[in-house]
C-alpha cells in the first residue's frame, strides 16, 4: 500500500514528500498511521551526517498513532489502540540492559539497518531511528510501541517520544534535581523547553534559561524559566550574578555545542552538576584543564534519551499532564503538514522556534 512520507535520499541532500510502498506487518510488527510527528533536532543530525544512518530513509522518531494491524504474535496492542512509538526499544539482554540502564542497550537501535519499505520506483528504504515517523503510515517492530497513557490527546502523546522523556530525564533521572535547588537550561528548543518544566515540577527556586535568540523568551518563562539570558561570552558571568556569584547547582545543555557546554560548566557552582543532552558532532571540541577539574568540584555527564524508561516513565509523565503540571502543546511552536518538514528543518537551523508537530 502506497503512502507519503519525507524520505533523506542521501545524506546532506533535501528532504523529499513521495510517496513510498509499505508492506503489511510481518510477525511481530505492527503497522501505525501517524496521528502526529514532533520535528526533532536529531532529525537533522541524522540528515547532515553528524549521526549517522543508513539512505535512503524516512526519518521522525518522535510519534504517536493508531494502530492498524498487527502481525503474528503481537499481543500487547490491538488495531484502533492509540501507541506512542518508541525509538529505542531495550533488548533486555545486553550488558547496559542487564544494569538496568535500557537507555544505553546496545541493540535499540539495530532495526535502523533494516529494509522496512520501498519507493515507488522499488528502492530500499531503511527506518531513521527505527520508526520512521515522517510518514502517513510505518510499520515497526512490536516492541517500538507503548500504549498512549489515558487521558493525554493523541496528538500531544507524539512529544512523550523524544523530548518529554529527554527533557524530564535529564532533569529527573540524570542531574536528580532537588526541591530548592538553582537550575540553568542551555537552548530554549523542545528539549530544553521540557527540561525547563521539569525544572519547574521538581520544585526549582530558580530556573535560568539560556538561547541566542531573543524571541523564546515568552516561550521559556511559560515553561517555567525565572529569568532569561541571551547566549555570549558573558552567559556565565550573568548567571553567577543571578545566583548570588555562586552558581547554578544543576546547568542542563541541550544544544550540543562546544562553547554551550563549556558555558554550562562555566556557570555550574563548585560543587554543581553539569548534564550534556545535546548532541553535537566530532568537530565540537569541549576543553578543561586539570586543576579546574580537581578545584570546582563539579560533576560533568553525558545523557541519552534522558536517561529514561519509556514504559515507566510514560505512566509518570501522564500524571504530571492530568494534573495539569505538563502542558505537552507550550512544547509545540507550530502544527505543520508533511509538506512542511523542509521548511521545520531550515527553522532549526535558523534556531527559530521551540518544536514543530507535524499532523496527519
Amino acid at each position: 500500500m502506497a503512502v507519503r512520507a519525507a524520505v533523506l535520499p542521501a545524506i546532506g541532500s533535501p528532504l523529499e514528500i513521495t510517496g513510498i510502498d509499505l508492506p503489511d506487518p510481518g510477525p511481530g510488527q505492527v503497522r501505525v498511521r501517524l496521528a502526529a510527528a514532533g520535528v526533532c533536532h536529531s532529525d537533522l543530525s541524522l540528515s547532515d551526517g553528524t549521526m549517522r544512518v543508513p539512505v535512503p530513509a524516512v526519518l521522525g522518531h518522535e510519534g504517536a498513532g493508531t494502530v492498524v494491524a498487527v502481525g503474528e504474535g503481537v499481543t500487547h496492542v490491538a488495531p484502533g489502540d492509540g501507541v506512542v512509538l518508541n525509538w529505542a526499544p531495550s533488548c533486555g539482554t545486553c550488558h547496559a540492559c542487564s544494569l538496568g540502564e535500557v537507555w544505553l542497550c546496545a541493540n535499540a537501535l539495530n532495526g535502523a539497518a533494516d529494509v522496512y519499505a520501498r519507493t515507488t520506483e522499488g528502492a530500499d528504504l531503511h527506518p531513521g531511528l527505527n520508526v520512521a515517523a515522517f510518514a502517513e503510515e510505518t510499520v515497526v517492530s512490536a516492541a517500538c510501541v507503548l500504549p498512549v497513557p489515558q487521558g493525554v490527546p493523541l496528538t500531544d502523546a507524539a512529544l512523550l517520544g523524544c523530548a518529554v522523556l529527554t527533557g524530564y530525564g535529564a532533569v529527573h533521572h540524570s542531574a536528580q534535581v532537588r526541591p530548592g535547588e538553582t537550575v540553568a537550561v542551555f537552548g530554549a528548543g523542545g528539549v530544553g523547553l521540557a527540561a525547563l518544566q521539569a525544572a519547574r515540577i521538581a520544585g526549582a527556586s530558580k530556573i535560568v534559561a539560556v538561547d541566542v535568540s531573543a524571541e523564546k523568551e515568552e516561550l521559556a518563562r511559560a515553561a517555567g524559566a525565572t529569568d532569561y539570558v541571551i547566549a555570549s561570552e558573558n552567559t556565565a558571568r550573568e548567571i553567577r550574578a543571578l545566583t548570588g556569584k555562586q552558581g547554578v547547582d544543576v546547568a542542563v545543555e541541550c544544544a550540543g555545542r562546544a562553547v554551550s557546554i563549556r558555558a554550562a560548566w562555566d556557570s555550574t557552582r563548585r560543587g554543581g552538576r553539569t548534564t550534556v543532552v545535546g548532541i553535537g558532532g566530532k568537530d565540537q571540541q569541549v576543553t578543561f584543564n586539570a586543576l579546574e577539574i580537581f578545584h570546582w568540584g563539579r560533576t560533568l555527564s553525558g545523557c541519552v534519551y534522558g536517561n529514561s524508561n519509556p514504559a515507566e516513565d510514560l505512566p509518570v509523565l501522564a500524571e504530571h499532564v492530568r494534573a495539569g503540571r505538563l502542558d505537552l502543546s507550550a512544547l509545540v511552536t507550530e502544527r505543520i503538514a508533511l509538506d512542511g518538514i523542509p521548511a521545520a528543518f531550515g527553522n532549526m537551523l535558523a534556531g527559530k522556534g521551540g518544536r514543530a508537530l507535524v499532523v496527519f
